[in-house]
């Protein structure tokens, strides 16, 4: 019956998620996504709360008997991305893509609320559908929607990425650390400019920065326990003006990944150290500008044991599983510090289509998990609730 249930929607899930695809809207900006969500909640009837945290919408579904209440979580911002992928419902909003796999997310969780207020009479407590903005900008959506009482009331709380690097049908989690905290560091390296040919009367900021660069990784294999993880990775280095002048000046863009407070105390203190260091050798100034960004994602034991149970179900046994922690990072994050909880990949690849990553101009997914992830979320939700 539930099989059934959710093939009756596919239809009207892939034609949501298409829509969204055409209509992306950027971080804090979804005033159209969600005054669509927003209409598709009341018209079932749900107790609904728009703009809480700018665009965000709560809407609770009461059950037949008192019982436990399940929050299940979509975001709904696209990235700042030229589309390349030529779909015939491609964005028709230049420069703004849906390349993570949201407007997915917003459908999915849609489909649910659909099959979930049919069995409305059998739920033993209540569901909390989050559909929240901003998952793309630090410091992430979900930060404000809990200030805002998103979670007041909730006793755990689920969410999904579909996962373009997965088979599709496919799913994935982790007990403990799932996905790593995103900070961001600037690093402004001012030395004294000169000539190419005089290196002596110069303090060479491009040497100093390659310096420091080379350095960093030291932290990664000197600093931290060989069993744990980390990562510092430098995205960005601005300097110079021309080949035969030494750049008075360099700035660096980075950031810094692990699963663990404690290492991510260390990165942070060990690039201080580093750039205080490097300032007294060179005779230059050094600041660094550390900013901390979601806190890693950290999935409760007895809730990835309640996704797996129920995944075996909908995906099937061979395709359900667990898998090494990812360094990417999710706002999902700040849910799970607050009640118990776990996320999930549910896998999107299309099998027919080259292989994009994710945030690249021509990522795309497999629709045909969408319905899918819709029943599992309903299945969760039924089995949650008794």
């Amino acid at each position: 019956m539930i099989k059934e249930a959710s093939k009756t929607i596919s239809e009207e899930i892939i034609e949501w998620r298409r829509d969204f695809h055409q209509h992306p809207e950027l971080s804090f900006e979804e005033k159209r996504t969600s005054k669509i969500v927003a209409d598709f909640l009341k018209s079932y009837g749900l107790q609904v709360k728009e703009n809480v945290n700018g665009y965000g919408v709560v809407a609770d579904l009461i059950g037949a008997e008192k019982g436990p209440t399940i929050a299940l979580r979509a975001d709904m911002d696209a990235l700042p991305i030229q589309e390349e992928t030529g779909l015939p419902f491609a964005s028709e909003v230049p420069g703004v893509m849906h390349a993570c796999g949201h407007d997915g997310h917003i459908a999915i969780l849609m489909g649910a609320v659909k099959l979930l207020t049919s069995q409305k009479d059998k739920l033993k407590g209540n569901v909390r559908f989050i559909f929240q903005p901003a998952e793309e900008l630090n410091p992430g959506g979900a930060y404000g929607m809990i200030q805002e009482g998103a979670l007041h009331g909730v006793d755990a709380v689920f969410g999904l990425h579909l996962w373009s690097e997965l088979p599709s049908g496919t799913f994935q989690t982790c007990y403990g650390p799932m996905m790593a905290t995103t900070d961001r560091f600037t690093i402004e390296i001012e030395g004294k400019g000169g000539h190419g040919g005089m290196p002596h009367k110069a303090i060479d900021s491009i040497v100093i920065a390659s310096h420091l660069v080379m350095s960093a990784q030291h932290i990664i294999s000197r600093n931290i326990d060989p069993l744990e993880s980390g990562v510092i990775t430098f995205g960005e280095l601005k300097s110079g003006t021309a080949f035969n002048i030494i750049a008075n000046k360099a700035v660096l863009e980075g950031t810094a990944r692990s699963f663990t407070p404690e290492v991510r105390e260390t990165l942070q203190r060990e690039l201080q150290e580093l750039t205080n260091g490097l300032a007294k050798i060179y005779g230059a100034t050094i600041n660094i500008n550390y900013q901390r960004g979601y806190p890693a994602v950290v999935n409760h034991d007895r809730e990835v044991d309640f996704m797996i149970d129920v995944a075996r179900v909908v995906f099937g046994v061979e395709n359900t599983g667990t898998m090494k922690p990812n360094m990417v990072g999710e706002d999902f994050s700040y849910y799970l510090k607050e009640i118990p909880g776990a996320f999930c990949f549910i896998g999107a690849g299309d099998p027919n289509q080259p292989l994009y990553s994710h945030h690249h101009p021509r990522f795309q997914i497999d629709e045909s998990v969408l319905p899918l992830a819709a029943e599992w979320f309903y299945r969760l939700t039924l089995k949650y609730l008794g």
